[in-house]
């Protein structure tokens, strides 16, 4: 069972490979380099499956589960934002027009990644690619009790700790050697490990059970 679990960073994408009790990491600028090698089974911090009014049930789902951090789980994805406008003020306004909620610069910034995912999931509907976000995953990892933020250095500290339990024994040389020079941040490491350990060995989805499609047929349901 080949793992892979990928978080987005300003210049490309951090990689966490499970494959037995082997754990690597590697860097790369585009979503096909990140997945060009075989898998079994990919996990991604990116929404999947988007509706044209940016409502989610998965989100929503997710926010209830990560309560009082409801903040950590970015909401209001829509194609249209990124397809049709090129700056966010133009896209808000569209978005007010249609009655609709208003995009986060958070999110804006994201678009393109965002986008990426969506072409590359459409483009290779076969294979077992799952959204999922590490914060569920970490709260999981801590008995369901809610973390300190992740660029704390508590955080950070109780996410490493909580990471090398899983069997993360490089997490260290990983966040000061490994990722130096790519551009990476130490919190895009720790988040891609953790998405690597929903990919190989999901315990729970939002929604539980058979997920809702959207207009592509990509699945909105959040693993971890």
């Amino acid at each position: 069972m080949i793992a892979v679990g990928l978080d987005g960073f300003s210049e490309g994408w951090v990689a966490v490979s499970i494959d037995g009790d082997q754990h690597t990491l590697s860097f790369h600028a585009g979503i096909a380099d990140a997945l060009a090698r075989p898998f079994d089974r990919a996990g991604i911090d990116i929404p999947i499956g988007m509706t044209d009014d940016g409502k989610r049930d998965c989100d929503l789902l997710a926010r209830e589960r990560l309560r009082p951090h409801t903040s950590r789980v970015f909401t209001g994805a829509r194609r249209w934002l990124w397809r049709d406008f090129d700056h966010p003020d133009a896209a808000n306004r569209e978005a007010l027009r249609r009655g609709q909620t208003r995009v986060s610069r958070q999110l804006w910034h994201i678009g393109p990644k965002i986008m990426e995912v969506d072409a590359f999931v459409r483009a290779n509907a076969a294979r077992d690619i799952r959204e999922v976000h590490p914060e569920l995953v970490f709260l999981r990892l801590n008995g369901g009790t809610p973390l300190p933020r992740k660029k704390s250095e508590e955080g950070d500290a109780l996410r490493r700790r909580l990471l090398k339990r899983s069997g993360f024994r490089d997490i260290d040389r990983w966040l000061t050697e490994a990722r130096i020079g790519t551009g990476a941040k130490r919190d895009d490491v720790l988040d891609a490990c953790a998405v690597a350990l929903a990919a190989h060995e999901p315990c729970g989805c939002v929604p539980e059970g058979p997920p809702s499609f959207d207009a592509h047929r990509l699945p909105m349901q959040i693993w971890f």
